[in-house]
């Protein structure tokens, strides 16, 4: 059984069609991410999978239950952090967890998670008195503490600086080695191409690409740009075999400076992809 299956979602707004037709599949233990700009359908698909917006049609399954139907029992499997939540700012970083954590059948320890998301040293902090970033990691904490099954991350590093980004790249990645399903949201592509194991491309309400980071929209089979410095200055080709164009080139006897040989990033990929849709 996948964790999330979807067939034919739609969604419209009055005379806007947010979602038009999505097809997902996201096997269990699976890093997925799902990007797009803002207004694509991004955050309508994830509402719709968390049980928290009506569908139009479609069929949808997340841990093999229809989330528009989800009661507390499914509810306790899976674990939310939303671009933005708000709290009790009175309360201490350990009062808020250790509340959340009373309303799961099996939650994980407050210390282990507060540490986990590296606020160790802030357990006695009120909320209103952490910075944007630390507050995002309370928000990370409060998604995982139920220990779920899958946990939908929508934009959650979101304020965070390089390094706090980074730990909490190595959280993620520790919560997929012990089996967790995580659905990702972000517009860092960094991030996309760090973490998930596949990805998926929404613009305009319609998948146009999914793969894993290396072939997502053809780009394992893309061409390389090869350049250099020749006699007349700035020399690049395109090719599909970057290894005998150089040894052609050199074959020849010429000094090759400032040789480089390119690939499209994601980044070039993922604007080509939604280019094509706007």
């Amino acid at each position: 059984m996948t964790a999330i299956e979807v067939r034919g979602l739609r969604k419209t707004y009055g005379s806007r069609s947010a979602v038009s037709g999505i097809d997902l599949s996201v096997p269990h233990g699976e890093v997925f991410a799902l990007l797009g700009p803002n207004g694509a359908g991004k955050t309508t698909t994830v509402e719709i999978l968390e049980g928290h917006r009506r569908r139009d049609s479609g069929d949808v399954r997340v841990l093999g239950q229809d989330p528009a139907v989800g009661g507390r029992a499914w509810r306790a499997r899976i674990g939310i952090v939303l671009q933005s939540a708000t709290d009790a700012a009175d309360l201490t970083v350990a009062e808020t967890v250790r509340h959340i954590a009373s309303l799961y059948p099996r939650p994980r320890a407050v210390a282990e998670v507060i540490e986990l998301v590296g606020l160790g040293d802030k357990v006695k902090s009120k909320v209103r008195a952490l910075s944007g970033g630390q507050r995002r990691r309370l928000d990370v904490a409060l998604g995982i503490v139920g220990r779920p099954e899958i946990v939908f991350l929508d934009e959650p590093t979101t304020g965070f600086d390089p390094h706090a980004r980074r730990q909490f790249w190595q959280l993620v990645r520790a919560l997929a080695a012990e089996g967790t399903t995580i659905l990702l949201t972000t517009h860092y592509l960094d991030e996309a191409e760090a973490l998930a194991d596949r990805l998926a491309v929404i613009a305009d309400g319609v998948l146009v690409a999914e793969g894993t980071p290396a072939t997502l929209g053809g780009r394992a089979g893309a061409g390389a740009t090869v350049s250099w410095t020749g006699p007349a200055g700035h020399e690049s080709e395109q090719t599909a075999d970057p290894v005998a164009l150089i040894a052609k080139l050199t074959a020849a006897g010429d000094d090759l400076p400032g040789l480089t040989v390119t690939r499209p990033s994601l980044e070039d990929t993922y604007l080509a992809l939604i280019g094509e849709q706007r």
